[in-house]
């Protein structure tokens, strides 16, 4: 299973274009290769550099159909569910580093169960669902300057 962006490469920088300061928009995503026994995938991006404890969580999605191959930028899937990013909105908010250069990594979860949970759903409380029900994980890192 991979997670791929047509915007920018795996350890590369991100377009300003999906930054806060920038369009604010989420980055276009592709999956490939998701196995056959998936029954649904979730989505998190995460930005461990930031200096709060345990990072920023930018964005949380749940409920995404194993058929779908790709996100188009500013989108997410329609059967899907944004739970809440660390500003405590549903959705994509982009990187804003208050210094230096951090990493944003996207983990893309195989699951092998379908998610019931609530809008108000953090990454925490999401990562704590799918315990169990991991059958692949991958990841794709781009990184962002303030």
């Amino acid at each position: 299973m991979e997670i791929t962006s047509s915007a920018f490469k795996d350890g590369d920088f991100i377009p300003a274009k999906y930054s806060k300061n920038g369009g604010d928009i989420s980055p276009p995503l592709s999956f490939v290769d998701i196995p056959n026994d998936a029954k649904s995938l979730a989505l998190v991006c995460h930005d461990p550099d930031a200096p709060i404890e345990g990072g920023f969580t930018h964005w949380v999605v749940w409920g995404i159909s194993p058929e779908i191959s790709e996100i188009l930028e500013g989108t997410f899937p329609s059967e899907s569910v944004q739970g809440l990013n660390d500003r405590q909105i549903s959705g994509w908010t982009g990187p804003q580093p208050p210094s230096g250069t951090h990493r944003y990594i996207f983990y893309l979860y195989c699951l092998g169960a379908n998610l019931d949970l609530s809008r108000n759903t953090m990454r925490s409380d999401l990562l704590t669902a799918i315990e169990g029900h991991i059958i692949e994980t991958a990841t794709l890192t781009g990184l962002y300057s303030a």
